[in-house]
């Protein structure tokens, strides 16, 4: 059965520090090949639309990110609502340090439940 993590377990945005703690917990399960992680997705919903994101946390989103694996990372735009739309949304993502190889990859991404 697929897991979802939502808003790369986080939700209070980059001072979460809880938050970070749980991701962490997680990417270092992920990165040391736990076999309990094999069925592990992770959305990156609201990450992009955090306002005054500093360089110092689209950098550490993107380093989990990539810590994670792109190809486990599903785009998702929560609530759309004036201000974030799912175009929105997605600019405001894409503003994070990755490559375009790599926004490319996420925004194909289909999670294993809508397969």
């Amino acid at each position: 059965m697929p897991i979802q993590v939502a808003h790369l377990a986080g939700g209070g945005g980059p001072s979460d520090t809880a938050a970070h703690e749980a991701l962490e917990v997680l990417v270092a399960a992920v990165v040391s090949g736990d076999a309990r992680t094999r069925r592990l997705w992770f959305d990156v919903t609201g990450i992009g639309t955090i306002p005054k994101l500093t360089i110092e946390e689209a950098t550490f989103f993107a380093t989990k990110i990539r810590q994670i694996g792109v190809r486990r990372i599903l785009y998702g735009s929560d609530a759309a609502s004036a201000g974030n739309t799912p175009r929105e949304s997605w600019a405001a993502f894409r503003r994070l340090p990755l490559s375009d190889e790599e926004f490319r990859i996420i925004a194909t991404n289909v999670a294993p439940y809508l397969r």
